[in-house]
């Protein structure tokens, strides 16, 4: 197989399993930091118990969140060194930056919290895990702001380009200042944020529910399900709202990327959009599809006034025009629609099955009725599920429709790939990580589950066992 299909495979598959793991530290900190402060007022011991068992979770979860995300930043000098010498100036401030303050903040503060349990006093140990959950979403951002410098390069602000050396170099302080304070990355923040509650909501109701079912603790289990639910709800409406408005500034930023994951080849005044498609790349254009009409001027432009929506065939001859084959090796700018089309609608379709998951929820929730609708209650754990696929579908989604590019109009991947590393060496490497990361997820499940299991009977004795 070429290299370059099997590079961009082993990243596809590491960033994927990785990125299962990102949202649920995000959320799950924030979330056990307001079981805590309740905690604070209240001095309920199974409201302390139900903190150590979500603890627990989050630990768990934390610590394959490290490990798969380590491999990452190596992947850019092995399989890319294109890339890390044409923008490691730029990229590597934002991840020394994330790795020296905001992951070290995090983990140093959710030591403390860990070994911390009736040693410090309760302020400051709460405080610890405040930080934690604080620290945690400025480490996203971080690396979010790095990311979008791929997606929306700010040249001449973040960066410039040294022609003697051919590469990009980071623009000193005000440079980093831009870096950070990027458009892009304030939405792409903004979603995985709201992304991360929800997977936490629905996570935090998978996990009530089983335990009600068992009929364990339901005082304490109940009090989760509807902080649970709360989280979901909050971060499931704002995806929705999140997400359209990321779309309108996307579909204006790369216009070509929004116009293949909406399946919209030629450009039209009074656009349709196509709930399902035979996209086909080859003829430009779809062989089958079902549309409605008039949808996608306001999934473009916020309003149904019937402007003008550029397609994908016209798109691409104004790449063509202005980007020489010669100069970027390419002549080729459309991304692969049948992923891109088909990420954007399942993530679509989780998010719908998502609100009516909780729609479904707030019935069950309400006093005195979750002991009394165990058949209901059986389907939450599996709908845990849902959030995790749409997560992983919008990653994909925002990777894929920005090809050929690896930096948006200025590198594509053909010229990032690394040239001299061997085929065979590739996929040894996707292989190894394919199992390493598939034991360490199981691994990961069998621990969360057997936690679940045991419920909050494992967390006994005045001081309880510890957090982790």
């Amino acid at each position: 197989m070429d290299v370059l299909v099997l590079a961009r495979l082993q990243f596809a598959v590491t960033t994927v399993f990785h990125y299962f793991f990102v949202p649920v530290t995000i959320g799950l900190s924030l979330f056990i930091a307001i079981l805590q402060t309740r905690y604070q007022k209240t001095g309920d011991e199974s409201e302390k118990k139900l903190i150590k068992f979500m603890g627990k979770l989050f630990l768990i979860n934390f610590a394959m969140g490290v490990v798969t995300g380590i491999v990452q930043e190596f992947q850019f000098g092995m399989n890319w060194s294109g890339y890390a010498r044409f923008v490691g100036d730029i990229f590597g401030a934002p991840l020394a930056v994330e790795a020296l303050l905001a992951f070290f903040i995090e983990s140093t503060f959710l030591g403390l919290w860990v070994f911390g349990w009736d040693k410090l006093s309760k302020k400051v140990h709460l405080l610890c895990i405040w930080l934690a959950a604080i620290a945690t979403s400025v480490s996203a951002y971080i690396i979010l702001a790095a990311n979008s410098f791929m997606q929306e390069p700010q040249v001449g602000a973040a960066a410039i380009f040294n022609e003697a050396t051919g590469r990009m170099e980071l623009n000193g302080v005000p440079g980093f200042i831009a870096l950070v304070t990027n458009p892009h990355a304030a939405w792409q923040w903004a979603h995985v944020f709201v992304g991360a509650l929800a997977t936490t909501g629905f996570l935090a109701l998978g996990f009530s529910a089983y335990q009600l079912i068992k009929g364990r603790d339901e005082k304490v289990f109940q009090k989760n399900f509807r902080q649970g639910l709360l989280f979901a709800l909050i971060g499931t409406v704002m995806l929705w709202a999140v997400g359209h408005l990321q779309g309108v500034y996307v579909a204006h930023q790369n216009p070509m990327k929004m116009a293949a994951a909406d399946g919209h080849w030629n450009t039209s005044d009074k656009p349709d959009w196509p709930i399902i498609a035979i996209p086909s790349k080859d003829q430009g254009k779809n062989l089958f599809d079902i549309k409605i009409p008039g949808l996608l001027s306001f999934l473009t432009y916020n309003n149904f006034s019937g402007k003008e929506v550029q397609g994908i065939n016209d798109l691409q001859a104004q790449m063509q025009e202005q980007f020489p084959e010669s100069e970027f090796l390419t002549s080729d700018f459309v991304p692969n629609v049948w992923i891109t089309f088909y990420a954007f609608r399942i993530m679509l379709g989780c998010g719908a099955a998502m609100l009516l998951v909780l729609a479904l929820a707030l019935l069950w929730g309400k006093p005195g009725t979750l002991e009394q609708r165990p058949a209901g209650l059986r389907l939450l754990p599996f709908a845990m599920a849902l959030p995790y696929i749409a997560n992983a579908c919008g990653w994909i989604l925002a990777e894929v429709g920005r090809q050929p590019w690896i930096v948006y109009k200025m590198q594509t991947i053909n010229m990032a790939v690394s040239k001299v590393v061997p085929a065979p060496y590739v996929v040894l490497s996707l292989l190894g990580f394919i199992v390493l990361y598939s034991t360490l997820t199981i691994i990961a499940v069998t621990l969360a589950a057997k936690t679940v299991r045991e419920g909050l009977d494992a967390f006994k004795g005045p001081s309880g066992a510890t957090a982790g």
